[in-house]
């Protein structure tokens, strides 16, 4: 039987610009790109699996990518000569080796995850379910700008062929106001909106939002930091409400499932951990039939590849949509077939992520161990 026994860890790095320029959020914080980190993992019977792990700046989420990378370079080493295959297991000698960081642990189980596709010949959706269906449904972010500029970004993703725009908002409310009446007023009366405001907001500027947006047809998304301020939040509107960076952890989910708080969640792999404690979530979400969006802080082919996979092994009813970050820069990771039409992405077919990636293009390794 051929040998899964880890035999050699490499981490690289890549920048990835963002196709449409700066990326505005709430309180004036912005980014020009992702600074992505791809983990190679090699098992002793040559199978090679990628991982890629790509904070939004240092501001979006705990996370920071050149931390990111030294943790990784304090993982890798102690991984060599374990095997491969027993994902759960190298998560949890992870978790007794590092504490806490679990954004630099994402890239090492994904890399984990695509190594175990390609030796079984499965894909990952096969791998954390079984795929229902062949495509998901798209969103576009639109960063925050005039209500005007807004408008007509909305209007160019719609002529790309999205029908779900995600609104940032999160600044001062009456321009907030202001950006979703005119994203609203400039896109088809079916497209479906999202306002997420990535927890800038007190419960004084949401309420406020809410009652003058009234008649508008939205998601509302993280309005608030804290958990109870989102609570408070949940009891005086009946608005569909998507919590995203509270729900950090099954312990988080379960506390908001017994409050009665969510009506769906959005899972990004950096912030739990990766595609093993992702799907965890997930499998909770799915038991109490939540609404399911699973996504990341960022990347490009290879990470689309892995959340959009675990997404696809999600019930069709329950999936909210997805982003396509490798859209979203202006270079690429891996090769693979992202078949995008009518604001529906296909998920690569093939063992694992279900692409080639060539790691000669990302130049020399920043770090290299093996057995």
């Amino acid at each position: 039987m051929a040998d899964a026994t880890i035999s050699g860890i490499r981490i690289y790095r890549q920048w990835q610009p963002f196709r449409d320029g700066t990326y505005r959020c709430s309180g004036g914080r912005s980014a020009e790109g992702f600074d992505s980190t791809i983990v190679e993992i090699t098992s002793r019977d040559g199978a090679r699996g990628y991982g890629e792990m790509a904070p939004l700046g240092s501001f979006y989420d705990p996370a920071f990518a050149a931390g990111a990378r030294e943790a990784m370079k304090e993982l890798a080493p102690q991984l060599l000569g374990c095997a491969a295959s027993g994902i759960e297991a190298l998560y949890r000698r992870m978790e007794l080796l590092l504490k806490g960081h679990p954004y630099a642990k994402s890239a090492i189980d994904m890399a984990l995850w695509d190594l175990a596709g390609k030796r079984s010949g499965l894909s990952l959706a096969a791998l954390s379910g079984g795929a229902e269906g062949e495509q998901l449904a798209l969103y576009r972010s639109i960063a925050q700008q005039a209500p005007e500029a807004m408008a007509i970004r909305a209007t160019k993703y719609i002529a790309e062929g999205y029908r779900r725009l995600q609104v940032k908002v999160g600044l001062d409310v009456n321009e907030d106001i202001a950006r979703l009446e005119a994203v609203r007023a400039a896109v088809p009366t079916d497209t479906v909106l999202f306002c997420d405001a990535n927890a800038s907001w007190g419960t004084a500027e949401t309420r406020r939002f809410l009652m003058a947006t009234r008649n508008l047809d939205y998601t509302l998304e993280q309005p608030c930091a804290s958990y109870e301020e989102n609570l408070a939040i949940r009891r005086a509107t009946d608005r569909p409400l998507v919590l995203d960076e509270t729900i950090d952890s099954a312990d988080m989910l379960i506390r908001a499932i017994s409050d009665g708080l969510v009506d769906g969640i959005t899972i990004k792999l950096a912030r739990v951990g990766g595609l093993a404690r992702a799907k965890l979530l997930r499998d909770i979400a799915i038991s109490k039939n939540l609404k399911v969006t699973i996504e990341d802080t960022g990347g490009a082919q290879i990470d689309t590849a892995a959340y959009s996979g675990l997404l696809l092994s999600t019930p069709e009813h329950l999936r909210q949509h997805t982003v396509d970050f490798h859209n979203w820069v202006t270079v690429a990771n891996a090769s693979g077939e992202f078949a995008i039409s009518g604001g529906m992405m296909a998920v690569p077919g093939g063992p694992g992520l279900g692409l080639d990636v060539e790691p000669d293009l990302f130049g020399e390794p920043l770090f290299v161990c093996s057995l």
